[in-house]
């Protein structure tokens, strides 16, 4: 039987951090279903549209991963629905293993036949966060390091628009 995860997260944008936990769940899992969740409680740079076709220019190549959005509903109900044993969520700092653990109880609470896996990105990225790398970028900024090509151009697109109604 195939072990299938999700992985989700807001992905604004999508970083080398997060295509490395990436990676490493695909050693683990046979499928893993990135989840672009919206969130309402942060503003977006990017449109939900447009992370999930940079997610999938980035992603594409690989096997056994595919690109879903999340518009509305529980995480847990999402992993139900899909059949999926695990909810992959890298951790890269002790913080953010504190409010992880709290949705990884909850969601064990919702839907007890999954177990949330917790990776760590290469030490590289272990400072990378969306917000700071969208910031640094639209700031002008070189963080192509840390993104994909695609990304980053979609970043530089982003501060010439914002550069040009100032």
């Amino acid at each position: 039987m195939k072990q299938k995860a999700i992985y989700p997260g807001t992905f604004d944008p999508f970083t080398n951090g997060h295509l490395d936990v990436l990676e490493r769940a695909l050693n683990i899992f046979d499928e893993v279903i990135v989840v672009i969740a919206e969130n309402s409680q942060k503003s977006s740079l990017f449109t939900i549209e447009a992370r999930s076709e940079m997610i999938m220019e980035v992603i594409a190549g690989y096997s056994g991963v595919s690109v879903e959005v999340l518009h509305e509903g529980l995480l847990a109900d999402y992993a139900r629905q899909q059949g999926a044993k695990a909810i992959v969520r890298g951790v890269r700092q002790v913080k953010d293993f504190e409010y992880e653990f709290q949705m990884s109880l909850l969601n064990r609470h919702l839907y007890p036949e999954v177990t949330t896996v917790f990776l760590m990105p290469n030490v590289k990225y272990t400072y990378v966060a969306s917000s700071i790398i969208r910031e640094v970028a639209l700031l002008g900024g070189d963080v192509s390091k840390f993104v994909h090509p695609t990304v980053m151009d979609k970043l530089n697109e982003k501060r010439e628009e914002r550069q040009s109604k100032k």
